[in-house]
C-alpha cells in the first residue's frame, strides 16, 4: 500500500463506522469510556482510518478523526468503480470487491459501504465474509484497496506500453 500526503487544503470528509461503550469495573463503581472507528475520505481516492478512545463520544470521534488523517493511503478509482477483483483478509475478517457496471450502485454492507464510500467508489459489488467485527472490516476493506493496481501502474511497473498491457 502507498501512503500518501494530503495538502491541508484537501477536503476531508469523516464518517463513523461503530462506537463500542467499554465498562471498566472499579472499587468506586462502573467506569464508561468510549472507542469510536472513523473513516475518512475526499472521495477521490484518498482513505484512511482511525481509533478514537475517550471518556466522552464526541472526544473519541474527534481523537479517531486525528488518527484517520495520519493513515492515508491512496487507491485507484476509475470512472466510479475500482480496477479488478480483489480478495484480501485482516484478522478474521475476509472481503471480496468485485467492479461492477456504471449505475450498479454500492452493493455492501455496514463498514465496507462507508470505507467504499469514503473512497469515493459508486460502483461495486462487495461481500464479507468470516468475522462482521467492524474494526477489522474496514482494515481488511482497506488492505484490499490499497493492493489494487490500475493499467497505468501496471505499464510501468513492466516498463511496457499500454497497449501492451491490454493484449498480453
Amino acid at each position: 500500500m502507498n501512503r500518501v500526503k494530503v495538502n491541508s487544503d484537501v477536503e476531508l470528509k469523516d464518517r463513523l463506522v461503530a462506537i463500542n461503550r467499554v465498562t471498566k469495573v472499579t472499587k468506586g463503581g462502573r467506569t464508561f469510556t468510549f472507542a469510536a472507528i472513523v473513516v475518512v475520505g475526499d472521495g477521490n481516492g484518498v482513505i484512511g482510518w482511525g481509533l478514537g478512545k475517550a471518556g466522552e463520544v464526541q472526544a473519541a470521534i474527534a481523537k479517531g478523526v486525528e488518527s484517520a488523517k495520519k493513515n492515508l493511503v491512496k487507491v485507484p478509482v476509475l470512472k466510479g468503480t475500482i480496477p479488478h477483483e480483489m480478495e484480501a483478509h485482516y484478522g478474521g475478517a475476509q472481503v471480496f470487491l468485485k467492479p461492477a457496471a456504471a449505475g450498479t450502485g454500492l452493493v455492501a454492507g455496514g463498514a465496507m459501504r462507508a470505507v467504499l464510500e469514503s473512497a469515493g467508489v459508486k460502483d461495486v459489488l462487495a461481500k464479507s465474509k468470516g468475522s462482521s467485527n467492524p474494526h477489522n472490516l474496514v482494515k481488511a476493506t482497506i488492505v484490499a484497496l490499497g493492493n489494487m493496481r490500475d493499467a497505468y501502474t501496471v505499464a510501468g511497473t513492466r516498463g511496457i506500453s499500454m497497449d501492451k498491457v491490454f493484449r498480453g
